[in-house]
């Protein structure tokens, strides 16, 4: 700290005369006469009266002007510097201490209030602020606080308590100085000194007004807090500002951990009470009512309430705080009349019903709700006043005709009135059913009628959910039932053409011809898997995928698929999750997106197809329908096409069903695309906005690594297909039998025949079970595959058997009893695929038999 300085009192400021230079020109003037005085005395007589006669002309001439110059004030015969004493006027009027001081604290100025301050004081020097305080203990870090902002050039300001006067004695009160400090620029420019004001203001009455007021304050707090009634105030949002120490001790909270904002009122008040009571009045009113309530203890059990409740509306609509009142009316309060008990009971039931109520007036206007209302029609947070609001306002336009009749055959007595389902205003996904009763006697208050409001926006949901379910299921019935048919047809045609091929030379005129047929017979087995895959009964072939390899390696497809009017761009996340799924079927998915993304930009654009990993927290936060929330591998393809209107969105994935012009398309892509990425167990989403495109994303599982599966693909590589084994063939197809026992006949095999399961058991018997190998149909007459082969097993477990199906692979696996040892190929399938297949089988070995060749 700064050595601390003892100046006596400045002296006042005397103005020394050599210092005066407009006195000085006064001298010298004087002077002057005076000198011409003294020649004019001796060499007067030497003078000529001309000369002198001139120069008294000039002395004339020179006073009148003087004397206009002063009149006119044009100059002065002294100069007074009134500023320093102007301003030494202004600081002593002060009615604080004020003292100037350089920063090594020695005193240049000190005003009347602080002489007034230290007058007290038994010392014969005046002390500097710092001093004034060094002997109380309790300003000494304050002090040195502002000792250093002096020093520095800072400003500074501290209040200082002390239990002693400056003087020593004790007071009754504490004493409070406010003691400031801030730097002032030098008097002396030339000494370069930096001045700095110290300002000792006694502030003891305001502290003292203070601390009147803040006790005032907390005795005003502890009589709310200890009154015989709850009381709580929220904000426009519900979140309670307040709570008395009656009410939490009611509700069973602990004051002392309340915070402002912590508890929202959907925390204490049961059911939907909280809508009700942010609901309020109209914009710009303040309304207070009366309501019979539950609230909700801490410990999850009811207190019935009646609360005196004001609630203001600001003038932007904006709901303003709210005060509430609280009566306990559990039992033990005082409920003297019967008559108003049955009232709080009436208004506790009126509050707690599943049912939306609203009393309205002759023109629908709503006059009072009970708290359900205020969640169904979308009001939970009061965003409206629903005072006199037409009840209109809250329902789509097409139910208003419906709802005004309504409540006209209400106003009118009607006993019979049909209710009316309407769709919400504010969300046209959310429905109500209302139904309006008429009141017989209107009250004063002008109610009319009453109408309850039922939520079937859940019903509504799953009666078109069943509807689209029950009509994707009959088609998907009729086509997979056309699809089986159509394989065991296409199954013979393709089988009967590799048993000519065998038979024909390249170079033979029948052999182009007989290619011709099965290649167009493949072609017809690709729309019969698309059928399947509709009907999501297709054979896939799961395998461990990584999305972002099997996008790129068709990126030059696209580019040639879309043009060169339209530009495609692909972006992918690092490390995205593997997926397991059919890799040729979900190529045929994004492929068909990208044939649709072009056909919806027929002046060109872009094609945006995107890549990235989904975690269950975002998933959860999405809100597709039917989607549960867990990992996900998301695959987006976006144009900026046409886009699509609502009714068309609502029908995309329906079968057949196509917005392109007769001749070019077919309307089952999309549902092809629905049904492989269903059956794959992801789900897939569309959004659309008419002249600014579409997005479809696809949300495939993230598949959980287990033990590597080891597949072994020797199929199509073995040279060798033929065998000498025995083989019983079980088929109600003659066409399909009769090709697959001319297939393995002619590959060595001892092959054996049955149409039926019934024949097969029979045939069995026959041979005593010598047979090596069983291939049924699953689909049959009398007793189909699995039922075969659980009669088969009893007798004959060592036989092993392969299934053919035109169905999907996990759709036979359901009826076989987890019996993983049945081996599966799918129809149609070819002579080289057969032969593979069973030479895999009788080998022991499992793998993929390959496409159609």
């Amino acid at each position: 700290m700064t050595p601390l300085q003892e100046d006596t009192y400045p002296q006042p400021a005397v103005k020394k005369s050599l210092g005066n230079p407009g006195l000085w020109r006064v001298v010298l003037l004087t002077l002057f006469f005076v000198g011409l005085a003294v020649v004019y005395a001796f060499y007067g007589d030497q003078i000529s009266a001309d000369i002198l006669m001139l120069v008294l002309g000039l002395l004339a001439v020179l006073g009148v002007f003087s004397l206009f110059g002063l009149a006119a004030g044009l100059f002065r015969l002294s100069h007074h510097d009134d500023g320093p004493a102007l301003q030494n006027a202004i600081v002593d009027s002060l009615d604080y201490g004020a003292v100037v001081s350089d920063r090594e604290g020695r005193i240049v100025y000190a005003n009347a209030a602080y002489g007034e301050l230290v007058a007290g004081l038994d010392r014969t020097a005046l002390a500097s602020v710092p001093r004034l305080f060094a002997s109380a203990p309790e300003a000494a870090e304050p002090i040195y606080r502002l000792s250093r902002a002096a020093q520095e050039g800072r400003r500074g300001v501290e209040d200082i308590r002390l239990t002693t006067s400056l003087t020593g004695e004790t007071p009754d009160m504490p004493i409070w100085y406010r003691v400031r400090v801030q730097s002032l620029p030098a008097v002396d420019q030339a000494a370069g000194k930096d001045l700095v004001m110290w300002s000792v203001e006694d502030i003891s009455r305001d502290r003292a007004k203070q601390e009147n007021i803040f006790l005032e304050l907390q005795r005003a707090i502890d009589y709310l807090d200890h009154a015989p009634a709850g009381f709580f105030s929220t904000n426009g949002s519900g979140q309670i500002q307040y709570l008395n120490a009656t009410l939490a001790n009611w509700l069973g909270y602990d004051l002392a951990e309340f915070d402002t904002g912590s508890i929202h009122l959907s925390e204490i008040v049961r059911g939907d009470g909280s809508g009700l009571l942010l609901g309020g009045s109209a914009d710009g009113q303040i309304k207070t009512e009366i309501i019979d309530i539950d609230f909700v203890k801490r410990d999850g059990t009811n207190l019935p309430v009646r609360l005196l409740h004001r609630a203001a509306r600001l003038a932007e609509g904006d709901l303003g705080e709210t005060r509430t009142l609280v009566l306990d009316r559990s039992r033990g309060a005082d409920l003297s009349e019967e008559l108003r008990t049955a009232e709080v009971k009436f208004s506790r039931f009126f509050n707690d019903t599943p049912f939306a109520i609203a009393a309205v007036d002759s023109e629908g206007r709503i006059l009072r709700t009970n708290a359900p209302f205020m969640r169904t029609f979308d009001n939970e947070r009061g965003e409206r006043a629903t005072d006199h609001l037409p009840l209109f306002d809250f329902v789509a336009d097409e139910a208003k005709p419906n709802l005004l009749t309504a409540l006209e055959q209400a106003n009118a007595n009607h006993s019979t009135i049909e209710p009316v389902d309407a769709v919400l205003k504010s969300d046209n996904e959310r429905s109500v059913r209302l139904y309006v009763s008429g009141i017989d006697d209107p009250d004063e208050h002008g109610e009319s009628a009453i109408v309850y409001a039922l939520d079937t926006t859940q019903q509504r949901v799953l009666e078109q959910q069943f509807a689209q379910s029950q009509k994707m299921q009959a088609v998907g019935q009729l086509a997979g039932g056309i699809a089986h048919d159509l394989n065991n047809i296409l199954t013979a045609i393709i089988g009967f053409s590799d048993l000519l091929l065998l038979n024909l030379r390249p170079n033979d005129p029948s052999f182009k011809d007989t290619m011709e047929i099965k290649q167009n017979a493949n072609r017809a087995a690709g729309l019969v898997r698309q059928l399947l895959a509709f009907s999501r009964r297709q054979t896939l072939r799961l395998e461990v995928l990584e999305v972002s390899l099997l996008v790129d390696d068709l990126t030059v497809l696209f580019k040639r698929l879309i043009g060169d009017s339209i530009s495609l761009s692909v972006e992918h996340a690092a490390e995205l999750w593997p997926v397991r799924a059919d890799h040729v079927q979900l190529e045929q998915v994004v492929i068909n997106l990208v044939v649709n993304a072009r056909d919806a930009m027929p002046d060109g654009g872009a094609v945006n197809i995107r890549t990235r990993n989904v975690g269950e927290a975002e998933a959860a936060t999405f809100n597709y329908r039917g989607m549960p929330a867990a990992d996900y591998v998301l695959i987006e393809v976006q144009d900026t096409g046409t886009g699509m209107t609502q009714e068309v969105m609502d029908k995309i994935f329906e079968p057949f069903f196509t917005t392109k012009d007769i001749g070019k398309g077919t309307g089952l892509g999309l549902s092809t695309v629905y049904g492989i990425v269903k059956q794959t167990g992801g789900f897939i989403y569309a959004d659309s906005e008419l002249g600014r495109g579409t997005t479809f994303r696809i949300f495939l599982p993230k598949f959980a690594h287990v033990a590597k599966e080891v597949v072994e693909r020797v199929a199509t590589q073995r040279r060798d297909l033929t065998g000498k084994e025995r083989i019983l063939i079980v088929e109600d197809e003659d066409s399909v039998r009769a090709f697959s026992a001319r297939a393995l006949a002619s590959a060595g095999y001892v092959v054996h025949e049955a149409d039926s399961g019934v024949e097969a058991l029979e045939v069995l018997e026959e041979i005593d079970g010598e047979i090596e190998l069983l291939i049924s149909d699953v689909v049959m007459p009398e007793m189909d595959g699995p039922t075969l082969l659980g009669e088969m097993r009893q007798r004959y477990p060592d036989i092993k058997v392969i299934f053919v199906s035109g169905y999907a692979e996990e759709n036979v696996r359901k009826g076989l009893e987890d019996d993983v040892s049945v081996e599966f190929l799918p129809k149609p399938f070819s002579l080289k695929q057969l032969a593979a297949k069973v030479k895999n089988v009788l080998a022991g070995e499992t793998g993929d038999e390959g496409d159609l060749d």
